[in-house]
């Protein structure tokens, strides 16, 4: 079930994590590579504070981004600034829509995104909830996938199954979270879904893929190679692109 208030509320508290951590940043980590290619911890928040004007926007009923060129120029623009008006950039856009999520609204609207993608408006503060957890992994900074709290690690695995279910070049796989084990983190724990070409169909030709719930969300979110997960049934299935 989706929560938007819940969300919302996640969403002001991994915020607070991700300033946190940047904080300790001076101007060559700021300026450092991150986990992400062709970008560094500069870019990363810079693009956070775009997003979530993007994503008021998109609660306000106006396109997303004025054009993918607008959008990466405004990345480039911002990047290089010094850690400071990063993180008081962060923290004013965060607060922005963090306003906009309390403005009374019918949260069963459809709205639009990025490249003709539509979701119900009550799915939002989640979509930017990803965005701010994924991306505090990327800054390098400390924070792991391991670290983050299970309820987001099983939503997110659930929201990208769903996302490459039907799509003709992901077989049929059943994907299978063990357990860490005793002393595990937050993001430790069981769980199974579907997804794929065929998702619905005969799951005894499924290709199972298991392991650690941490090690599944970060192959599903291109964030690690999968060499750490089980395969059986075939090959690990290749991606595509988020």
């Amino acid at each position: 079930m989706i929560d938007h208030v819940r969300d919302l509320a996640s969403v002001r508290e991994a915020t607070e994590r991700l300033l946190t951590a940047a904080a300790k940043l001076d101007d060559a980590a700021m300026a450092a590579p991150s986990r992400l290619p062709g970008w560094s911890r500069g870019h990363v928040l810079a693009h956070l504070s775009r997003n979530a004007d993007a994503l008021v926007n998109v609660l306000q009923g106006r396109p997303m981004y004025v054009s993918a060129e607008a959008r990466d120029a405004d990345i480039e623009r911002d990047a290089p600034r010094p850690p400071a008006v990063q993180l008081d950039d962060v923290r004013a856009s965060a607060a922005r829509f963090q306003a906009a999520g309390e403005v009374p609204a019918d949260w069963d609207r459809t709205v639009e995104l990025r490249n003709g993608v539509t979701d119900r408006a009550a799915r939002v503060p989640f979509r930017r909830l990803v965005e701010v957890e994924l991306h505090h992994v990327d800054l390098g900074v400390g924070y792991e996938l391991e670290d983050l709290p299970q309820d987001f690690t099983e939503r997110e695995i659930a929201f990208l199954a769903d996302r490459f279910t039907g799509h003709p070049t992901v077989p049929p796989t059943r994907l299978l979270a063990v357990g860490a084990g005793e002393g595990a983190g937050e993001g430790a724990g069981g769980g199974e879904w579907r997804t794929g070409g065929d998702a619905g169909g005969d799951t005894g030709s499924a290709v199972t893929v298991s392991g650690a719930a941490a090690d599944l969300l970060g192959w599903l979110a291109g964030r690690r190679d999968g060499a750490a997960l089980e395969v059986s049934g075939g090959a690990l299935p290749v991606l595509p692109p988020l």
